[in-house]
């Protein structure tokens, strides 16, 4: 779901589909009338330190102040604490700051190191209380810190900057570290799913916007209004960004499109309360396969039965014990898939699977509504669809873009 966001100002009276500049810099997005104030992912923090650390060095000269810029397309500033400065190496910290949705991870200190190296390249590590990979399946190799793609491309891309303007053209070793990272994972999915010794360095956007449960479900309601007032008949949605990224480069359907976050059923019923004619949702396996419980908020705090459900329609279709165990056993939908394939499974699963989620929202939706739901991974594809799907897709195409 798309939410505009504000530099903040105390005077702020302009429409708030412009983003706002003022001394502060402080990042807040509108909902229902309420200024809320962003904060920043840890992947922000870690390129924010990383770079005062690269300008330190390769200056000489003290850094207070950092700027990055976001893959957002926002630049942040933030500021730089606990200098530590030698001949061939600064250390450097960025406080987390989650804005008005606080985490575990809010107040802690990010720390980067950046020293020369003897070779010409910028290599990026974790330190103490940056997890460590120990199982397959999640967005770092096995035995590589818990440093997300986007965040390392961040903490590389401001480094580099740096050194372009310095004209320095020698190796920079980065060392990110977390001094409470160890004991804060333990407050998180970190050690189910494999990741040791501390948290992991995430984001996607950079931002981190303010995830009020009542101002994002009316502000669904209100996106999903402002379609239907433009004449849109069949409504387009998916969860997050991931599943945008999927329905335009894979798909190539560029209507209009209303991010949902996990709130499923909440969406289901405002598409029969505003008339929709039909619906196409799409989302990542990891996510939606929960639908097939029934279960209509896919956070992870409420329910997590992806294996459970996944494992259930492989014994469903012959898989025997040692297959549904090692379904249970995966961390995540694609690895499950991987299991489906190797017993030549996974078109019967998901045909499966796809039936009872077709149930399950369609009950929802009174049957008043024509939906259509997919489910995909980066890895495989797309991985299911239900009856309607197709038709709903093709009727989008046809629509003009809004």
């Amino acid at each position: 779901m798309n939410h505009d966001i504000h530099h903040l100002n105390d005077e702020q009276n302009s429409p708030q589909n412009n983003p706002q500049n003022n001394q502060s810099g402080e990042l807040f997005v509108i909902k229902q009338n309420k200024r809320l104030r962003c904060g920043f992912t840890t992947g922000s923090c870690a390129a924010a330190a990383a770079k005062a650390g690269a300008v330190m060095l390769l200056s000489g000269d003290l850094c207070t102040e950092i700027a990055i810029a976001t893959p957002k397309g926002i630049p942040v500033a933030m500021q730089v604490l606990e200098v530590r400065r030698d001949r061939d190496q600064v250390t450097c910290a960025v406080k987390k700051d989650s804005g008005d949705d606080p985490d575990v991870t809010n107040g802690i200190l990010i720390f980067a190191t950046v020293a020369r190296a003897n070779h010409n390249n910028i290599q990026v590590d974790g330190g103490q209380g940056v997890g460590r990979i120990t199982k397959p399946g999640l967005a770092c190799p096995i035995g590589e810190p818990a440093i997300n793609p986007v965040p390392r491309s961040m903490i590389m891309a401001e480094v580099a900057k740096v050194c372009a303007e310095y004209g320095y053209e020698g190796g920079l070793e980065i060392t990110i570290s977390v001094p409470e990272g160890e004991a804060i994972a333990r407050k998180t999915f970190n050690p189910r799913l494999g990741i040791v010794g501390g948290i992991s360095i995430l984001g996607t956007i950079g931002i981190v916007e303010p995830m009020s449960e009542k101002a994002l479900i009316d502000t669904i309601r209100l996106e999903m209004n402002q379609q239907k007032e433009k004449g849109c008949r069949d409504l387009l949605v998916c969860p997050g960004n991931y599943g945008e990224t999927f329905v335009r480069s894979t798909l190539g359907l560029e209507s209009s499109l209303i991010h949902c976050s996990n709130y499923i059923g909440e969406m289901l019923d405002f598409t029969v309360e505003l008339g929709f004619d039909g619906l196409l949702l799409i989302g990542h396996a990891g996510k939606l396969v929960k639908l097939a419980a029934g279960i209509m908020n896919t956070h992870s705090r409420y329910a997590d039965c992806r294996m459970e459900v996944i494992a259930v329609h492989a014994a469903l279709h012959g898989a025997g014990k040692e297959t549904v165990k090692e379904i249970m056993a995966s961390l995540t939908a694609p690895q499950a898939v991987t299991v489906l394939d190797r017993h030549g499974l996974r078109s019967q699963v998901f045909e499966s699977i796809m039936l009872k989620i077709d149930e399950y929202v369609n009950y929802r939706l009174q049957n008043k509504v024509k939906a259509g739901v997919i489910l995909y991974s980066n890895e495989q594809g797309i991985l299911g669809k239900t009856p309607q799907a197709d038709e709903i897709v093709n009727k989008i195409k046809r629509m003009k873009p809004s």
